[in-house]
């Protein structure tokens, strides 16, 4: 391999970095599994799997949150040298104008492959690629707003699929309220593993305005809350296996709650960021086991 062949396959290796090719990946397979088996499980496999229209949707998903990992990038060149030293000498092998240039073309595929559904998919992807931009210019640097916001963002790719299959059955805003928890968690979490470069660049995250303690308090009170779409499913809706995943999820987040106060380092703050991640992950697997005789049955 030449020097130019080992350069380009760098160049690969840190957009794939700065995009975060791993969650897009993830997010993919939570579309597809959550329309498969909570959305249209009347469906025949073959007809979701095979239908233009939710690929297109899960395209346009995927090319406007790439795009956000880049702005994000963009704006965090700064921050991101002091948090994250190491990832951020893989990230800067491409250019800023690269970063940008990369953007721009991926907001206009996604806008493209919504505009295939329907014009009202290409002004729904229009304003989630504007709130992204919006949310890393501007409303990331606020205390709660920002959570918030970085939250929604999240959640919004599944709520594209929700309004394609028109299912706004009870249990999915239960199973999203349990999610939407995750995810809030996850984001002060990552606000706590940051918080030296926070402070440096003047990002008035919660850790920074109102301190650890509080920001601990409030990660508990979170992991509480949790329990509420928890029992609700475990108790009132048909969750077949996956109810294993939620006795699980609970034990993880007794493991947070005793980890996280006694946090005090970076170090353990990643370590609670990667339990949120595990559950979020298992969470999105998991879902086949909601009724593992209609998996069986759509397989074989």
């Amino acid at each position: 391999m030449n020097r130019k062949q080992k350069h380009l396959l760098l160049k690969f290796f840190s957009l794939f970095s700065i995009v975060r090719g791993y969650n897009i990946l993830v997010i993919v397979i939570a579309q597809y599994l959550t329309s498969i088996y909570i959305l249209a499980p009347e469906l025949p496999l073959r007809k979701v799997l095979f239908d233009i229209n939710l690929l297109m949707i899960v395209l346009a998903s995927s090319a406007a949150i790439a795009g956000g990992y880049i702005i994000n990038s963009f704006y965090d060149s700064e921050k991101d040298l002091i948090n994250r030293p190491l990832k951020t000498k893989l990230d800067k092998i491409v250019s800023q104008q690269t970063k940008l240039t990369s953007y721009f073309i991926l907001n206009f595929l996604s806008v493209i492959f919504a505009s295939y559904v329907s014009f009202k998919s290409v002004v729904f992807f229009s304003l989630y690629i504007f709130g992204i931009w919006f949310y890393s210019h501007k409303l990331k640097k606020y205390p709660f707003v920002g959570n918030f916001v970085a939250t929604t963002l999240a959640v919004i790719p599944f709520f594209a699929v929700f309004i394609y299959y028109l299912n706004f059955n009870t249990v999915i805003f239960v199973h999203a309220t349990f999610l939407f928890l995750l995810i809030s968690m996850r984001e002060l979490t990552k606000d706590l593993e940051n918080i030296k470069g926070d402070l440096a660049q003047n990002y008035r995250t919660i850790p920074v305005v109102y301190g650890e303690n509080v920001s601990k308090k409030m990660l508990s009170v979170l992991s509480v809350a949790t329990l509420i779409p928890v029992i609700l499913l475990l108790t009132q809706y048909e969750t077949g296996y996956m109810n294993l995943f939620f006795y699980g999820s609970i034990i993880a987040l007794i493991v947070f709650n005793i980890m996280l106060w006694k946090s005090s380092q970076k170090l353990h703050y990643v370590v609670l960021h990667n339990i949120l991640k595990l559950i979020i992950v298992a969470g999105v697997f998991s879902i086949i086991l909601l009724n593992v005789d209609v998996v069986l049955s759509r397989v074989f």
